[in-house]
């Protein structure tokens, strides 16, 4: 069944050995961060963690490295922990075809059990800040559902955004965040500063893994991540009306921050140790200010590291960055197969397509670097042919040995844009890209010699069944041929 909260997400690691429970008092500097960086490096069933007790925190309890694993992401998605990194990204890809799926809003949301209002507010107090990196410019929230409307079109639903975003504590009631010019919430703060207005934002934390899959996906501008989310679960996703905002918001949320984005208002946020490996600078960025906060009795404060791949956030993104690329690829070009853009949200990636005619597969990955959100990433795209599994590094690593010419193959694009987070651009947000072609050639094309490739031996599937099922069972006695 779909959980409704974290609370119900977090029973379910528990009963599948993927949720840590620390009990004994833990400093939120350094233990949280070091822990965090810590629980990213014990491989693919890594669990999360939930510290039952942080010194100066008497409120609640704090969450780490919920989607940490891709056994936890596959719990996630109410599949089996241990459910292969390909099966996740497919069966990702097929509920997306059910979207939309519209949501239901519910009564009586739990975060409505305590508020604060005004200068009653205080965000040292309510939170258990702590860097999560040593050269942090400050306090940062960095697994929130940020909810924002279109200022000219409010009552269109799938032009509410829900994302995730950098926010930076720099105040009682104020936290700077940075909305990437490639992110539907600059969009409407744009639309809002044109009218002179501040833009109504909510802040939900703590919520269903659902909520921040869909977060962090990138979608088209009028689809609806709440929408994606009812897909994803095969139910609706559960939605409260924010008590100050009138925004829709997760009804199982820990806790809920309403206020504004001010109009034309800019501050030094940062530095911030970022999902690439390195530290993003200092720049202006715009500034939140909490009007309202609305919390669940001993809430639970989750919270998302990164920093030097893999952490918690590559997991997280994974999938939700493969199957976007593989929708919009597929719409001009059926003919491809699959797309692995997981590493480092796609600045790197593979894709598998059947050839349809001579130089096919580099239209493919030069389209690849122009989709809405390889605009912004894919900066190296590998294309291999439809028989070389993308998510099998070796097998590509094989088609980039064997297919692959560097005085021929390689397409270099100068001055393209990337993501100004991007720590190799220069300048800032511009990049070269390049695509690989590590495919067969199909006439006209005849480069090379790959007229004879080896193929596997008659009956090769059918011992590996039986080889994985004995490996994965009682070993028998004898073993006839089957």
């Amino acid at each position: 069944m779909p959980y409704d909260d974290l609370r119900g997400y977090l029973e379910a690691l528990d009963e599948h050995g993927q949720l840590l429970r620390i009990t004994e008092p833990a400093a939120p500097e350094p233990d949280l961060a070091a822990a965090a960086t810590a629980a990213a490096r014990m491989g693919p069933r890594a669990p999360a963690l939930c510290f039952e007790s942080v010194t100066g925190y008497a409120a609640g309890r704090v969450a780490l490295n919920v989607h940490g694993s891709w056994a936890n992401h596959a719990l996630a998605l109410d599949l089996p922990p241990t459910t292969g990194v390909r099966e996740q990204v497919a069966e990702f890809s097929r509920r997306w075809d059910s979207f939309p799926l519209p949501a239901e809003h519910r009564p009586g949301p739990p975060f409505l059990a305590h508020t604060l209002l005004g200068e009653d507010i205080d965000l040292y107090r309510v939170l258990p800040l702590f860097r999560l990196n040593a050269h942090d410019g400050g306090f940062y929230v960095d697994k929130a559902a940020v909810v924002t409307r279109d200022p000219e079109d409010p009552d269109h639903f799938g032009k509410q955004n829900v994302g995730i975003y950098r926010l930076q504590c720099k105040g009682r009631r104020r936290l700077g965040i940075q909305p990437g010019s490639i992110h539907d919430i600059a969009r409407h703060l744009r639309a809002a500063e044109e009218r002179g207005q501040d833009l109504p934002v909510a802040v939900a934390l703590g919520n269903d893994p659902v909520i921040s899959l869909v977060a962090a996906t990138p979608m088209a501008y009028e689809e609806s991540e709440y929408e994606l989310a009812g897909a994803l679960r095969g139910t609706p996703a559960p939605l409260a009306r924010a008590p100050l905002t009138g925004l829709d918001v997760p009804w199982g949320c820990e806790v809920l921050m309403e206020g504004v984005i001010e109009s034309r208002v800019r501050e030094i946020e940062g530095p911030f140790g970022e999902f690439t490996g390195h530290y993003s600078g200092g720049r202006r960025m715009p500034v939140i200010r909490i009007d309202r906060i609305s919390h669940r009795t001993d809430p639970i404060f989750e919270h998302l590291y990164l920093g030097l791949p893999w952490t918690e956030i590559d997991y997280l993104m994974g999938p939700a960055t493969c199957v976007p690329l593989l929708r919009q690829l597929r719409a001009e070009f059926p003919e491809v197969v699959a797309v692995n853009a997981m590493y480092t949200h796609g600045l790197v990636a593979i894709v598998s397509t059947r050839s349809r005619v001579g130089g096919f597969a580099r239209a493919v990955g030069l389209r690849l670097t122009t989709t809405p959100h390889g605009l912004g990433y894919c900066k190296v795209v590998v294309v291999v042919d439809e028989n070389v599994d993308p998510f099998d590094l070796p097998q590509v690593m094989w088609a980039l040995s064997t297919k692959f010419n560097p005085s021929q193959d390689v397409i270099h694009l100068p001055g393209m844009p990337v993501l100004p987070l991007d720590p190799s651009s220069s300048p800032t947000g511009i990049s070269g890209k390049i695509v690989l072609d590590a495919t067969t050639p199909v006439p006209p094309d005849h480069r090379g010699r790959h007229t004879t490739a080896v193929t596997d031996a008659p009956r090769t599937q059918e011992w590996l069944t039986r080889l994985t099922s004995w490996a994965q069972g009682p070993r028998p006695s004898t073993g006839a041929a089957p």
